[in-house]
This record gives C-alpha cells, sequence and structure tokens, in this order.
C-alpha cells in the first residue's frame, strides 16, 4: 500500500491520474448523450444534409395532408432494416406531418401471403384509405428513378430523381378523394403530344388523359371536363368548329396552346378565340427588355396569377421560345370577361418577314369566363305545376389560350428544371376545375451538384503570385527589425 501511495504522489502520477479520469467522464457524456439521442423520434434525428433537399415537403403537400378527414394507411411491404434509407426517412418525416396518416412495416420474406392479400410487388407502399376503401400502390422505384437511358452512353443505370412528395401525395389525393376529371386531347390536326413529364405530372393530379379526334367524329364527349389542344398545326372544320362552341357555350372547358402556327392561319380557330376576346398578333415576338442572353426570342415573360393560377409560383421565371402573341378586344357578349395573366414587356415587338410592329406589350396567356344560366328536368312531383319540374343551373364556360406552345416543350422543362413553366401549365389546367387543386409535385433530381469557382483566373494569380509575395515581404521586414534590434 505504502508503495502505490508514493505512485501517486509524484507529478507525472498525478497527471495521468487526471487523463485517465477526464476521459472515462468523455466517454461516460459520449454514452449518456447517445442514449438520449436514442429516443429522440426518427423524424427529428434525420437532417437533410442532400444537396437538392430531397426530404423538403412542399406547402403543397402540408396543407394536403393537414386538411385530411380520413385515416389513410401506408403498408409498406418491405424489410425496413434493409430498406433504401433515404425512403424509411422520407416515410417518418412525411407521416409525422398528420395524424390521420400511418405506417406499418411488413416483411415479405416473413409474411409472404402479404403480398397476395394486398395485390403488390415486394419493395412498395400500398396506400389505402378505410373511409373510401380506395387504394393506390406506389413502388419503390417509382420514388428513386434510374436513368436507363444512361446505359447506353457509360454502360451502367445511374440514380436520376428521387420522387417520394409527388408520388406519395399524389396516392394520398387518390385514396381521399372521390374527385376523377376526364381531359380529351385533340387529335387530327397536327397536335404536338405531351412530353413524359408532362403526362407523369398528369397522372400524380390523378387526371384520366384520353385522345378525342373530332376530324372523325365532331362532338364533344358528355364526360369531358376539359378540352385539351396543344399547338395544333390544322385548323378546325365547320363542323368541329360549332361542336367547340356549343360545348362552350354549355359550360364546357377548352384550353388551347399555340405552336409555330400561328391562330391567324387558322381561322376556325381565331374566330373562337375573338369571340371570347382574343386576338391574335402576326409574327414571332421578340422581348427587347426580358430576353435570355441576348436571344429576343427567347424571353422570360411577367406574370400576373392570383388564386390557383398562383399556387406554387414562387420565382415567377418562365422561359419561352418562339412565340406568338394576342392583344385583349371586346368579347363578342356582355356576359364574357377575359383577363391576361401573361404578357411580354413593355419593349416587345411582333416580327414577320415584311415588317416590324412598334413596341408594346403583348398577351401570351389569357382566360375567358362566362356565367351561363341552363335549366334542367328534375323529377315532377303529382302535385307540382309545370314550371316546378325545371331548375335553373348556373354553369361557367371557361376558355384558356396560350399563345406560347414552349410553355411545356420538353427541351426547355427538362433543361431548366428550375424554372417554373410546367407549374403554371398544371395551375392553368386545374383552375378549370372547383374541386380540385393541382398536387402534382416534381421528382427532385439526385444528380450529384458540385461546388464550382466563380473567378478561378484571379483566385490561381493570387495564390501563386500575391500571396507568396506578401509572405516574403513581411518575413524580410521580421528579418530587418531583428537585424536593426
Amino acid at each position: 500500500m505504502q508503495k502505490i501511495k508514493k505512485l501517486f504522489k509524484s507529478a507525472e502520477s498525478r497527471n495521468g491520474s487526471y487523463s485517465v479520469g477526464m476521459t472515462v467522464l468523455v466517454i461516460a457524456i459520449v454514452v449518456v448523450v447517445n442514449l438520449i439521442a436514442g429516443q429522440i423520434p426518427e423524424k427529428y434525428r434525420n437532417l437533410d444534409v442532400s444537396s437538392t433537399k430531397i426530404y423538403d415537403i412542399s406547402e403543397t403537400t402540408v396543407e394536403l395532408l393537414q386538411n385530411l378527414d380520413s385515416d389513410v394507411t401506408f403498408t409498406v411491404l418491405a424489410d425496413k432494416t434493409q430498406a433504401d434509407d433515404r425512403i424509411v426517412t422520407f416515410l417518418s418525416k412525411y407521416s409525422a406531418l398528420s395524424s390521420k396518416i400511418s405506417v406499418e412495416w411488413i416483411d415479405p420474406v416473413l409474411h409472404p401471403s402479404a403480398l397476395t392479400d394486398y395485390n403488390a410487388s415486394e419493395n412498395s407502399i400500398v396506400v389505402k384509405c378505410a373511409d373510401t376503401g380506395k387504394s393506390k400502390v406506389v413502388t419503390f422505384n417509382s420514388i428513386i428513378v434510374m436513368n436507363t437511358s444512361a446505359y447506353y452512353y457509360t454502360g451502367s443505370i445511374t440514380e436520376s430523381e428521387f420522387d417520394g412528395e409527388g408520388q406519395l401525395s399524389s396516392a394520398v389525393n387518390y385514396v381521399t378523394s372521390d374527385v376523377a376529371k376526364t381531359i380529351y386531347q385533340t387529335t387530327g390536326h397536327g397536335e404536338t403530344s405531351l412530353s413524359n413529364s408532362v403526362s407523369a405530372l398528369m397522372d400524380k393530379n390523378n387526371y384520366d388523359l384520353q385522345e378525342l379526334n373530332t376530324v372523325m367524329k365532331p362532338e364533344i364527349p358528355e364526360d369531358c371536363d376539359l378540352l385539351l389542344m396543344n399547338a395544333p398545326a390544322a385548323d378546325l372544320t365547320e363542323d368541329e368548329k360549332e361542336a367547340v362552341d356549343a360545348y362552350l357555350r354549355n359550360g364546357g372547358k377548352v384550353m388551347i396552346l399555340l405552336g409555330d402556327t400561328n391562330s391567324t392561319e387558322l381561322p376556325n380557330i381565331a374566330a373562337i378565340m375573338q369571340e371570347y376576346g382574343m386576338e391574335s398578333v402576326d409574327g414571332y415576338i421578340a422581348d427587347t427588355q426580358r430576353s435570355y442572353q441576348g436571344n429576343y426570342y427567347c424571353f422570360f415573360p411577367e406574370l400576373s396569377v392570383s388564386g390557383d393560377l398562383a399556387d406554387g409560383i414562387e420565382t415567377q421565371m418562365i422561359l419561352l421560345l418562339n412565340t406568338h402573341g394576342m392583344n385583349l378586344a371586346e368579347p363578342e357578349r356582355d356576359t364574357i370577361s377575359v383577363n391576361s395573366f401573361m404578357t411580354t414587356s413593355s419593349g416587345a415587338y411582333a416580327i414577320t418577314e415584311e415588317s416590324q410592329s412598334e413596341a408594346g406589350r403583348y398577351t401570351l396567356g389569357a382566360v375567358a369566363t362566362e356565367e351561363i344560366s341552363s335549366d334542367e328536368d328534375t323529377d315532377a312531383k303529382e302535385d307540382s305545376t309545370a314550371e316546378d319540374s325545371t331548375k335553373s343551373v348556373q354553369k361557367e364556360s371557361r376558355l384558356t389560350v396560350i399563345s406560347a406552345g414552349s410553355l411545356i416543350e420538353q427541351q426547355i422543362t427538362d433543361t431548366f428544371t428550375q424554372l417554373e413553366n410546367t407549374t403554371l401549365f398544371m395551375n392553368a389546367v386545374s383552375a378549370n376545375f372547383e374541386d380540385v387543386q393541382n398536387l402534382s409535385i416534381e421528382a427532385k433530381s439526385l444528380t450529384p451538384v458540385y461546388n464550382t469557382m466563380q473567378h478561378a483566373g484571379l483566385i490561381s494569380l493570387f495564390v501563386i503570385f500575391v500571396l507568396p509575395l506578401g509572405i516574403l515581404i513581411s518575413g524580410f521586414v521580421v528579418w530587418m527589425k531583428r537585424r536593426k534590434a
């Protein structure tokens, strides 16, 4: 014992004991902190440090989840310990936004009958609402999208997008809503097909998109909630024009996107537009004030959106290319009101091969609405009069015209993903329906974002020449002071 006591009397032994004690204390603190952190809910433990913020959830989804009236169950048919951490993390953050959402994990290896019971494959999420009895399956492959085209260039398949919010919000909206909208896209006039990205957004909003060849049969189906004409190259026939006119006069909804062909070359389409207070301008629009990199025919229009058209519009950056313009005029009926929501700047010109207009502001997107009253037959009771057998119903016809088909061209929307072209387009579609919100949320890119150094030449000059020279000068000054001392 005396020898042991002598060991702790020396300075070395006391310092060593102090070091050991501090080490034990630090380890104990670390263990306790980890135990406490382990009890924190998963939604708070996982921080989004991804470069593209794949776990960020938009206000559109937050509003959807906060307004849920029915319970929704996410049944994940996968082994949670083996599932992709990004999907596990996103599910925990997503479900935490509403008490109406519950998440249940079922390992199909331990419970193989679950795949049959839910009629789904492994690594998928079954979104179900008991109140409506509707369900929808979201696969892991639709959340983490693979770029298969890269295989032809690199020999490997890479991850391109994370679509957790878009897929899940679309599924929740589908299973909790009884509203179904059918959109007919016209064919037979050289229309441009919707790009894959726009079609995917339509599907996310649960729109039933069908084709309609009015050339073969100039009639608008009764279940048509919106008639869409995307960049027609040929004009409507007289029969088609009459069918569209009748559809609008009965409270129908029509949306026209003009392509390279000016509507002045499509007299029947131009006549429909003119009836609702929109007149096309000859030539392509060149905007000298809001051009993209000096290309006057490629420019950023000015937006004046509100209500449904403004949902999700934050930057108001829309890019258009080779577009035509319109001027608003007096509609043919006093019951029609027309308003623009997208224009050029005041420094725009309409350019043709022969002439150039004076500088001015041109309309690029406008909406015309008309309140229509119609009488519908009702089941008359025995003691009711003939007048009581009908009731007046208020409808609103709506004509939306965008004079720039490039708004949803794939070369723009896929190249400049930070722009809001598709958001504005989907808002314009959803604005035709009173009981529908635009929930077509775009996927987030998984492409690595590399830090780029601006003004690298100046920084290189500073590091190579200025900094070493400064060190040499300061060293020389110190040497001189010491020498004099």
